[in-house]
């Protein structure tokens, strides 16, 4: 598998004969040059994962990749005339023979007064994890987590806390495009990751293979 880091939360992930694209966002530069695609994820409506302007060129540039979002999302990209399939939380589909399950429901609380929107997280090819804007944990062991590092619904301890509950084998951190320098939060997760787990910061858009 191999990934590759758009900025803030979009990844590509790549295996065998499937390419798929994890939250386009306004954070996020460079995806909307994509051809080629099987499938885009969106894990959540804020804008950040989920850029309107720029998704409509990306589908009709890859007329075969059908849009999977949660039931939050699917009002904002109707009458588009997208191939939108709507996905909660226990689902299972292949993308072109790549499995993906859908874990995850609500969005992490950001204040009492803010209402709580839909969140899905996508388990690829029983591999990668991507939570979107929550702190799922699953019900079994991740190889690779891509790990929220920072965010207006968390702070530092609330990020090293969950990747030690889920101690993956390698963690992307992700989200880090609501600070000035993430540099920071890199740091401490490092500094207090679980030792099996390796952290692979691949913000420069150098693919990852794993």
């Amino acid at each position: 598998m191999r990934v590759r880091k758009f900025g803030h939360s979009c990844l590509l992930v790549e295996e065998a004969d499937a390419k798929i694209l994890v939250d386009p966002g306004v954070f996020s530069p460079g995806w909307e040059e994509l051809e080629g695609l099987d499938g885009v994820l969106v894990t959540h409506q804020h804008p950040d994962h989920l850029d309107l302007e720029r998704l409509p060129a990306l589908l009709k540039a890859n007329p075969d990749a059908a849009l999977y979002l949660d039931a939050g999302s699917a009002p904002q990209v109707s009458g588009h005339g997208f191939n939108v399939v709507v996905v909660t939380d226990g689902d299972k589909f292949d993308i072109n023979g790549l499995s993906v399950e859908v874990i995850g429901r609500n969005h992490a609380v950001i204040h009492p007064d803010i209402a709580q929107v839909p969140n899905v997280g996508y388990l690829i090819g029983e591999r990668l994890f991507h939570p979107g804007d929550a702190l799922t944990v699953p019900d079994r062991e991740i190889e690779v987590l891509a790990c929220p590092c920072t965010a207006p619904w968390g702070k530092i301890a609330d990020f090293v806390d969950y990747l030690r509950k889920v101690a993956p084998r390698v963690a992307i951190p992700i989200h880090e495009a609501v600070y000035a320098r993430p540099q920071m939060a890199y740091q401490m997760l490092e500094k207090l990751k679980p030792e099996t787990t390796t952290l692979k910061i691949i913000d420069d858009g150098t693919p990852y293979q794993f």
